[in-house]
C-alpha cells in the first residue's frame, strides 16, 4: 500500500481558500513530503468524491457546505465533532474519523485577542460553524447566547445544543433589538452585506468580534464594527488549521507538533 501522503481542502466555493497555504508552510516546517491540495466539490457531489479515495490520502479539511456530509461519513468522531454533529477534518486509514477543529480555532483566536472568558455572547447566522461558535462560547464561560438567523424557526438545533451545554441560547430574527454581549461571532457567508440598520446596532452591543469569513478583508461587518475589537478569520483559520496538522500527523487535535512554536510561525507568515 502506498504512503498516505495526499490531503486536499474541499469545499464549494474553494478558490478563496487560504488552507493550501497554510498546510504546506506547517508540512514544509515539518521537512513532510506531503501533497496539500484543493478540489471544488459541492453537497450533491460529495459521496462520488469521497469513494473515489484511494489508499494514498491521508485527509481531508472540509469547509461550506460539506461539514455535515463529513460527519456522516465518519465511523470515529471526536468530542467537539459528536456534540457539533459538525465535521471539518477528516483522517483516513483503516476508519474513517471525524474532527471538528473550528471549535479550538475560535477559541484561540479569542485567546489571541486577550479574551480569555465571556459570559453572554452573539453568534450570526445558523449554520455549521455557529454550532462550533456555541460550543466555543460555551468553553469560554458564556452563559448566555443570542443567536441571529434569517429563519429563527430553522435554528431549534442551537437551541438544544445550549440545553446540552448548560446554556442558554435564544434564536432571533436579524431585526429583533440587539442587548449588550462581550463578544459575537459572525458565521454569514463571505461577501454578505447587513443593512446599516442591521449591522450598526449589532456593532454598538456586539463586544469583541470574530468574523469567521476572511475574503475580502475587511469584510462590510468588521468595517461596520469601527473602533470597536475586531478579529479576523484568519485567526480562526490558523487555529483549526494548526490542529489539522496535529491530527495528520498524530491524530489528535491536542498533541503538540514537533517545533509546534517554529511551524505555526511559519504557518502565520504564509497568510501574509
Amino acid at each position: 500500500m502506498p504512503e498516505r501522503r495526499r490531503l486536499a481542502v474541499w469545499g464549494a466555493p474553494i478558490t478563496h481558500s487560504r488552507s493550501p497555504a497554510l498546510h504546506a508552510a506547517a508540512y514544509r516546517a515539518l521537512d513532510l513530503d506531503w501533497d496539500y491540495g484543493r478540489q471544488q466539490v459541492d453537497a450533491d457531489g460529495f459521496d462520488t468524491a469521497f469513494a473515489g479515495l484511494d489508499g494514498s490520502w491521508r485527509g481531508l479539511s472540509l469547509t461550506m457546505p460539506l461539514k455535515e456530509a463529513a460527519f456522516r461519513v465518519s465511523a470515529e468522531r471526536d468530542h467537539h465533532a459528536a456534540v457539533t454533529g459538525v465535521v471539518n477534518t477528516l483522517l483516513l486509514g483503516d476508519s474513517v474519523r471525524g474532527f471538528n477543529t473550528d471549535v479550538g480555532g475560535i477559541i484561540d483566536a479569542y485567546a489571541g485577542a486577550g479574551v480569555a472568558g465571556v459570559h453572554r455572547a452573539r453568534v450570526l447566522g445558523a449554520g455549521a460553524t455557529a454550532a462550533s461558535a456555541i460550543v466555543g462560547f460555551a468553553e469560554l464561560g458564556a452563559q448566555e447566547i443570542d443567536v441571529r438567523a434569517r429563519r429563527p424557526q430553522s435554528a431549534a438545533s442551537l437551541i438544544a445544543l445550549g440545553a446540552r451545554l448548560g446554556t442558554s441560547v435564544t434564536v432571533r430574527s436579524f431585526h429583533e433589538s440587539a442587548a449588550p454581549v462581550d463578544a459575537t461571532v459572525a458565521t454569514l457567508p463571505s461577501g454578505t452585506v447587513l443593512d446599516d440598520a442591521v449591522s450598526s446596532p449589532f456593532a454598538a452591543s456586539g463586544g469583541v468580534l470574530l468574523d469567521a469569513a476572511y475574503a475580502p478583508w475587511p469584510s462590510a461587518l468588521a468595517v461596520a464594527w469601527g473602533s470597536a475589537p475586531v478579529i479576523s478569520g484568519l485567526e480562526m483559520l490558523l487555529g483549526q488549521a494548526v490542529r489539522q496538522v496535529r491530527v495528520f500527523l498524530h491524530a489528535d487535535p491536542l498533541a503538540v507538533l514537533p517545533g509546534e512554536d517554529r511551524v505555526r510561525q511559519a504557518m502565520r507568515a504564509a497568510l501574509i
